[in-house]
């Protein structure tokens, strides 16, 4: 593990802006794993919501919003999480003349971090209540009476319920479930799995999701690698994977990954 990393880490907030805290680390270490080298089979974007956002106007007085960024799967590096709440946290003394100021601020600085293009926007505390809670469309796997005893990622489990007729269906879950690999911390998700081709064995992927409770990576690797085994296993004609990690540091992170170039809902789940 990258000793450089802070998370886990004892660090101190610092007091004025400082890009240089921002920490990379590239996409190819997680990849390799996969078997993935070169351009990945999917397209994709991460979307982090920044919920502890605050500068000075320039009369001194404080200004707090939240920030969505959003930066394709395909940028070199991802940013490491703590790195980035400290980096949104060395505003909070600074003074801007805008919202549109702090967002073009940081779509410079952390597109220099991951080396890719980056989108932010802005949303004031009043404005951003207006976005409202969803959840995803499509059946809830959760209430499937099923026996689990696996949990660590075991693609076996993935399967066909029959080799048929082709289907389209969205299928998610509450229940996934990934840790830090850093510091062991939970991470809680809810997932959307969107697919064409012949049925997925429903219970076998809710077990196969459950087995990713004690697995140790980062939030878009996991991604990664739920799309790339249910590609491999089930072959569908198309494929969506979509999580939405709950919060921590003020800072949650949605990756989604598709075999088409297509976007995906941007709502904000209950736990969100």
């Amino acid at each position: 593990m990258d000793k450089s990393l802070l998370l886990g880490a004892v660090t101190e907030y610092p007091s004025r802006y400082s890009p240089e805290v921002l920490h990379a680390i590239p996409r190819s270490e997680g990849r390799q794993v996969l078997g993935i080298s070169g351009e990945p089979k999917f397209f994709g974007f991460d979307l982090w919501t920044g919920y502890e956002l605050s500068w000075l106007d320039m009369r001194g007085k404080p200004v707090v919003a939240v920030a969505e960024i959003s930066m394709p799967c395909d940028t070199v590096n991802l940013v490491e999480s703590k790195s980035l709440k400290l980096y949104l946290n060395s505003l909070n003394q600074e003074r801007y003349r805008s919202a549109q100021d702090i967002s073009a601020l940081l779509e410079e600085d952390i597109a220099k971090c991951v080396v890719g293009p980056v989108q932010v926007g802005i949303h004031m505390a009043d404005s951003f209540r207006h976005r409202g809670i969803g959840t995803f469309h499509g059946i809830c796997l959760d209430d499937l009476p099923i026996e689990v005893d696996t949990y660590l990622p075991d693609a076996s489990l993935l399967g066909f319920a029959s080799r048929e007729t082709v289907v389209t269906e969205s299928l998610y879950s509450h229940l996934l479930k990934t840790n830090c690999p850093v510091t062991g911390q939970p991470d809680w998700a809810s997932i959307l799995i969107r697919y064409t081709g012949w049925p997925i064995d429903r219970e076998g992927l809710l077990r196969y999701l459950i087995s990713f409770r004690n697995h140790q990576d980062f939030h878009e690797q996991c991604v990664e690698r739920i799309f790339t085994e249910i590609s491999e296993l089930c072959a569908p004609e198309h494929l969506d994977v979509y999580a939405r990690y709950t919060r921590r540091g003020g800072l949650d992170i949605n990756p989604y990954r598709s075999s088409r170039n297509t976007e995906a809902p941007r709502l904000r789940m209950s736990r969100q």
